[in-house]
C-alpha cells in the first residue's frame, strides 16, 4: 500500500470512529434526558406524597418493629 493509500484508510477509520462517537453521544444525551424527566416526576411525585402525609410531629411517632407482623 502507498503512502496515500494508507493516509486515505486513516482517514476512513477516523472518520468512522468520529461517527459512532456522534451516535453514542447523542444516545447517552438521550438517556440523560429521560433519566431527567424521571427524576422531575419523582420529585413532583414525593412533594405530593409530603403534602398528603400528615406531619409526624403531630403526635405518634412511629418505630418501625411496631409495625412488624406479629410472625417476626
Amino acid at each position: 500500500m502507498n503512502h496515500q493509500q494508507d493516509n486515505d484508510q486513516r482517514l476512513t477509520n477516523l472518520e468512522i470512529k468520529a461517527s459512532f462517537s456522534e451516535d453514542l453521544l447523542d444516545q447517552l444525551n438521550q438517556i440523560i434526558i429521560r433519566q431527567q424527566q424521571q427524576i422531575d416526576t419523582l420529585i413532583r411525585e414525593l412533594s405530593h406524597l409530603r403534602q398528603s402525609t400528615p406531619d409526624a410531629s403531630v403526635g405518634i411517632s412511629r418505630n418501625l418493629r411496631d409495625e412488624l407482623p406479629p410472625h417476626f
